[in-house]
């Protein structure tokens, strides 16, 4: 995995590089994240999980052709901080 796209492992079409956003309160965009353990469940919130060492960003790529989805957890999908 070089982090940049290939070809699709289902129809062979170009993968395109990109992410699943989360949304939270007030429609908050953020990163999908993949974090070891199980999660913590809130009877007010749902599922609970607080910043943890060890979290890594999730990047997609997507197949512009048959749309089949292949995500991997890599620390470089995090991406730049705008300024």
């Amino acid at each position: 995995m070089t982090g940049e796209p290939g070809n699709c492992p289902k129809c062979g079409g170009k993968m395109q590089r990109g992410v699943v956003g989360d949304r939270g309160h007030m429609d908050q965009r953020g990163l999908s994240y993949w974090a070891p353990g199980s999660p913590v469940h809130s009877r007010f919130f749902g599922i609970i999980t607080a910043p943890v060492a060890g979290e890594i960003p999730i990047g997609t790529f997507r197949c512009a052709t048959c749309g089949f989805l292949e995500s991997w957890a890599r620390p470089e999908f995090k991406g730049k901080p705008t300024t």
